[in-house]
């Protein structure tokens, strides 16, 4: 009973950290165009655009922004480049359509970091 409290707790502040990064997005001229979008290779937290470029960003929340950017694994990155390039395929230029991949931290406090452009690295 109490884990699956403890889950509902987690999955709930992570809808939370979603909408907080959403709307930095937002305030910043890159309008969202998709929450949670889901695809056969997994799920992407937020699509939102940059003028042409699609930026697709991975929401991490937890205590500090550097655990939060701990619970990224090696599998999640390549879940959310396929999944991205599926998202692709629905747009005009398919996979000629410029693309960024940023990681958004939220730490306990409900601050954000956004570490644009995180597969160029």
């Amino acid at each position: 009973m109490v884990k699956a409290r403890r889950g509902q707790r987690s999955h709930l502040s992570g809808l939370a950290a979603e909408d907080q990064v959403a709307r930095a997005y937002a305030r910043e001229g890159m309008p969202v165009c998709a929450r949670r979008w889901r695809g056969s290779a997994g799920e992407i937290d937020i699509v939102a655009r940059d003028g042409a470029t699609v930026v697709f960003i991975e929401v991490k929340q937890s205590r500090t922004h550097d655990e939060a950017a701990s619970h990224l694994s090696a599998f999640q990155m390549q879940r959310i480049w396929d999944a991205g390039c599926e998202f692709l395929a629905g747009e005009p230029r398919g996979c000629l359509t410029e693309v960024r991949i940023d990681l958004a931290l939220v730490d306990g406090q409900g601050r954000i970091e956004i570490l644009r452009n995180v597969y160029a690295a």
